[in-house]
């Protein structure tokens, strides 16, 4: 007989209470888990489209710079034969050149010729030199052009190379022009806010020398223990010399600390200002000054760009002063000045850049698109999916509908299951070795990169494709079969139609995957430089994961902001193409 008594305990017992609370506040230990796992996924996708989509707002814009420039026809076109073959090549560099010595005259030493020619663009000559001989009746006039700025010039107006920061000024300058530069003074000491400024930069200097004489100071431990612990001659030689280096290396950042420090707390004292300090800038008249010596009471300074009146007395000034040396960004002080002159001209226009979408790779930054790595992309993945693609799925209608059950079909699913998680670089490695070394295939070229990514993509493909028509009811093959159709004929008129929507998700995932490949195609010699856009499958091309890892690599900043935008591309194609996997999917859904 049961005990109705024992069973009631169990059930509604202070036991059963406490077995139900624990099942409780395990579920919501589960729930939170859950929570914090899609948190924690949400943040760092967050602060990785950020960074990104951060960076590449830089390459959407590009500068020009509007100057004048007479397209002279005796350098042009001395003949006058208006003929575009003879204007292209004429000297469009030099003319480019004279016009940038034209506006500022001040720019004598080659240094200076430098630093003055890459204010634009090195391709802007080329642009030009195309518009003149498009239109011939230029020759001989001068007009305003819109020359394309360097990635100097427009990554300084972008603020990459710090902040050019006005000091509050009081007082009126006074300038006395000697043989090689200028005495400035103002009338109530201006100069000694700047001077605080340059000192506190001796000071940040003096603290990153102290945090480097401290790493020295840990291998000075290092080869002292090293020297105690060697057993043999040569060894307690090589340390003590080890040790030695450190040492001095130690004592010289320190002595170095000590004199920044002595310079920076003295008030008074004046600094005479090179590259490893800040730089001071002075406007007056339309002019600008770099200073070279600057004290509380007196500025004496180096004209880079002649002032357009005398400077007397006058209340028309600006005190500059940079957040970074010159030695630490790549824009020189005569370019700042060269650059503000042109912007308070009114001759600096930013505008959209289509060029980063329409054209191909170039060395140059601020010339590089990438238009001709989409285009070898679409090259390649119409290959990669006319060659996957059928033969992926007659293999699984194969291994699903018709193959029979036996130790060799097993051996091909276990390979084709191995296959898909073999790394990328394997099949490089085998298009390298077999269809480039063996069949003679286009290095470089889409057709050599659509195979090797069919290849990788296969095994995605066959697998997805079985299990979509393993997912087609068995009753479908049945009532085809049982009104006469033939096996064949029930397998391509009713099964593949319905198993179509899973199959085509499973392609499109198995192209987002291979458009993303990097590996193999740098071992196929897709990873060259290529500029023009290719036309066909035989051409050689690039691709945007290529394109983004040679960008990367590259020591321009500017194509920090084009591989962010390049990196945004490439994940704006992934995106449309699994969205269009979930459309096909939702629309082609069958359920029984």
């Amino acid at each position: 007989m049961v005990d109705m008594t024992a069973l009631t305990d169990m059930h509604s017992g202070t036991a059963a209470s406490g077995r139900i609370r624990k099942r409780r506040m395990a579920e919501m230990r589960l729930k939170l888990y859950g929570i914090l796992a899609i948190f924690l996924a949400g943040a760092a996708l967050v602060a990785l489209l950020s960074s990104v989509v951060g960076k590449a707002a830089g390459a959407l814009t590009e500068t020009y710079l509007t100057l004048p420039i007479e397209i002279t026809q005796s350098e042009i076109d001395p003949d006058n034969t208006a003929d575009p073959k003879i204007i292209r090549r004429a000297d469009f560099s030099g003319l480019t050149k004279d016009m940038l010595k034209a506006q500022f005259p001040n720019a004598k030493s080659r240094k200076e010729k430098r630093q003055l020619y890459d204010l634009t663009s090195s391709g802007a000559p080329f642009e030009l030199a195309q518009k003149v001989s498009e239109d011939p009746s230029l020759v001989g006039q001068t007009i305003d052009y819109q020359f394309l700025a360097s990635d100097v010039t427009d990554l300084y107006l972008k603020g990459s190379f710090g902040a050019l920061m006005e000091t509050e000024i009081q007082g009126k300058l006074s300038a006395a022009e000697g043989e090689k530069s200028w005495r400035l003074t103002s009338s109530v000491n201006d100069f000694s806010r700047a001077l605080a400024r340059v000192k506190e930069g001796l000071s940040g200097d003096a603290d990153r020398a102290r945090r480097l004489a401290k790493l020295q100071d840990n291998g000075v431990t290092f080869y002292q223990d090293a020297v105690d612990a060697a057993t043999d001659d040569d060894a307690r030689q090589q340390a003590q010399a080890q040790l030695q280096g450190r040492i001095a290396a130690r004592d010289k950042l320190l002595s170095e600390a000590e004199e920044l420090d002595a310079r920076a707390n003295s008030v008074t004292g004046a600094e005479e200002l090179d590259e490893d300090n800040r730089s001071v800038l002075i406007k007056a008249a339309g002019g600008w000054f770099k200073v070279i010596e600057l004290d509380s009471a007196l500025a004496v300074a180096e004209e880079i760009v002649a002032p357009k009146g005398p400077v007397e007395n006058s209340d028309d000034w600006q005190l500059f002063v940079t957040d970074l040396p010159e030695a630490s960004r790549k824009v020189s002080d005569n370019q700042i000045a060269w650059i503000e002159t042109l912007n308070a001209q009114g001759n600096v226009t930013t505008v959209f850049n289509k060029r980063f979408f329409t054209s191909g790779d170039s060395r140059e930054p601020e010339l590089a698109g990438i238009w001709g790595a989409a285009v070898g992309s679409f090259w390649t993945m119409l290959v990669t999916f006319f060659l996957a693609f059928p033969i992926g799925v007659f293999a699984a209608i194969y291994l699903e509908e018709f193959a029979p059950k036996n130790k060799l079909t097993d051996f091909i699913e276990v390979n084709i299951n191995n296959l898909a998680a073999v790394p990328s670089i394997v099949f490089g490695l085998l298009g390298l070795s077999v269809f480039l070394g063996v069949f003679g295939v286009p290095r470089s070229a889409p057709i050599a990169g659509g195979i090797v990514l069919a290849l990788m993509t296969l095994p995605t493909i066959i697998i997805a494709s079985r299990a979509a028509i393993r997912a087609v009811p068995p009753s479908i093959r049945d009532a085809a079969i049982g009104l006469g159709a033939s096996r064949l004929q029930a397998v391509f008129h009713h099964v593949l139609p319905l198993a179509m929507p899973g199959i085509l998700t499973g392609t499109i995932i198995g192209m987002a995957q291979a458009l993303g490949e990097t590996a193999p195609l740098i071992m196929i010699g897709m990873v060259a430089f290529i500029v023009d856009i290719p036309s066909g499958i035989t051409d050689s091309a690039s691709v945007l994961p290529v394109q983004v890892f040679r960008w990367s690599d590259f020591p321009e900043r500017a194509f920090e902001a084009r591989t962010a935008a390049a990196i945004c591309t490439l994940l704006a194609f992934l995106v449309i193409m699994n969205a269009l996997a979930v459309l096909l999917r939702k629309r082609f859904e069958r359920r029984w």
